[in-house]
């Protein structure tokens, strides 16, 4: 093998801080020097006690207070979200109570102790002043770790800022990376990457949500219609995030081709069957064969009837009379047979199967039955209800009673019940039977037996 097949693993330079025993010596002294001045300094004991004592004095006003202030809030007729975020917002009386002290500690320490160093109980002052803004800002974050680990970075940078440290931070964290040939990717490059695909990613999150309320108020739209347009903006969104987040990043996407196509080829292989249900939700949409609010039946899915509830990127979510949930992969509506009770017309015919015995009219059975039929709560006047004598049965004129109703996924079975009693009770107003299943037996009555005449047989006599 050629010399210029193999890789340019000098254009790839790991670059770490110079770390050696005379700088180890050299940070060692001069920190444990600090340290004494520090221990031996009473104008550095004086604002760090201050800084204690506020400590412990805003957490006990927050042991005691907390729990009145929680049962205040509960007693508010006030919605949810602002029910958690005024709960949430208590713990900040730690802070709040501490933030409070030191303001005041500031006022009156140096007419005590004019040498002391005010700027420790100021610094501790501006980071507990960070942090409870950055906390009340936070709150408009419903995931809690998500709030939490915002509300942290934010106050570590706030902190990093406040004690001037910042730019000596970006350096340390610059230091450390790798160049791929003109491209450097280091800590702070990473650091950027995270926060700037967040911020994309929740701004997506906020513009997805605004959009989807939108479409749903839009009642010129068929509800296939929202449901497509909801999920080509959902996706459009996150593609355009992740390029703007990638160019935030500095990220040069030409040194990273050959990965990114390996990567490519690694995640379509891995996610086939997400692109499969993906493209066959669009598919449903595009053709308008299952809709939201249709009653359909799988066969091959547990024979699982109901209406459709939601149509999503991956599977659809039905919902059963007992209100149990399906959540079916999309895949399955396109390769399997469904039945669509409501595709071009949510009317459906019921059938009612009964009998009645051979001594009643059944001109007058076929126009009672009718008329019950008519009188049911859910049986729609067009098409009108017909009855039907479909067979003479061992012991029962049978007849079919068909009826239409327009909202199948009320159930089925209930209109069926609600039938058969008015049946039951116009058949009884009017002296017509129902017969119980019977059968005729015919006993045929032997011929008399001939008895023959048998003559009795001599005993013998014994022998002489």
């Amino acid at each position: 093998m050629s010399n210029d097949n193999k890789p340019a693993l000098d254009d790839i330079n790991l670059d770490l801080p110079e770390i050696s025993l005379e700088n180890t010596k050299e940070l060692a002294t001069s920190f444990y020097g600090n340290i004494q001045n520090i221990l031996y300094d009473i104008n550095y004991w004086i604002p760090l006690l201050i800084i204690f004592f506020a400590l412990v004095l805003g957490s006990l006003v927050r042991t005691f207070i907390r729990p009145t202030l929680m049962s205040v809030i509960d007693r508010l007729n006030i919605s949810y979200r602002i029910n958690r975020m005024l709960k949430n917002s208590t713990k900040l009386l730690f802070p709040l109570v501490a933030l409070i002290i030191l303001g005041l500690s500031q006022i009156i320490t140096p007419s005590f102790f004019p040498d002391v160093k005010i700027i420790i109980l100021a610094a501790a002052s501006k980071l507990l002043f960070a942090w409870i803004i950055i906390r009340l800002l936070a709150q408009i974050i419903q995931n809690n770790f998500i709030r939490q680990s915002v509300a942290m970075f934010c106050w570590i940078v706030a902190a990093l800022s406040i004690l001037g440290v910042m730019p000596e931070t970006t350096m340390a964290l610059n230091a450390v990376g790798m160049d791929f040939g003109e491209y450097r990717f280091s800590l702070l490059t990473l650091v950027k990457i995270i926060v700037a695909f967040f911020i994309l990613w929740t701004l997506t999150r906020i513009l997805a949500s605004s959009a989807e309320r939108s479409l749903q108020r839009a009642t010129d739209l068929t509800p296939s219609a929202r449901v497509l347009l909801i999920k080509i903006i959902k996706v459009s969104l996150v593609g355009l995030a992740i390029l703007i987040g990638v160019t935030m990043s500095g990220i040069d996407l030409s040194a990273l081709a050959i990965f990114g196509g390996a990567l490519g080829l690694g995640i379509g292989f891995g996610l086939q069957k997400v692109i499969s249900n993906l493209f066959s939700g669009m598919l449903l949409l595009i053709d308008k064969s299952i809709k939201p609010g249709d009653v359909i039946e799988m066969r091959d899915n547990n024979g699982a009837f109901g209406w459709v509830n939601q149509l999503g990127a991956r599977y659809v979510s039905i919902i059963t009379r007992d209100n149990k949930e399906y959540l079916i992969p999309n895949e399955d509506f396109i390769t399997q047979p469904v039945i669509n009770w409501s595709f071009t017309d949510k009317k459906i015919r019921v059938e009612t199967k009964f009998g009645v015995d051979y001594a009643s009219d059944p001109h007058q059975v076929r126009q009672i039955a009718i008329e019950v039929a008519a009188k049911a709560k859910r049986v729609v006047e067009e098409p009108k209800p017909v009855c039907h004598l479909v067979e003479f049965g061992d012991s029962s004129l049978n007849f079919v009673l068909r009826y239409w109703i327009e909202d199948a996924e009320n159930g089925v079975t209930n209109t069926k019940g609600e039938i058969m009693l008015g049946l039951w009770d116009a058949f009884k107003a009017a002296g017509i039977e129902i017969p119980f299943p019977h059968r005729v037996l015919i006993e045929k009555t032997p011929s008399p037996a001939k008895v023959s005449k048998s003559k009795t047989p001599r005993p013998k006599q014994p022998k002489a």
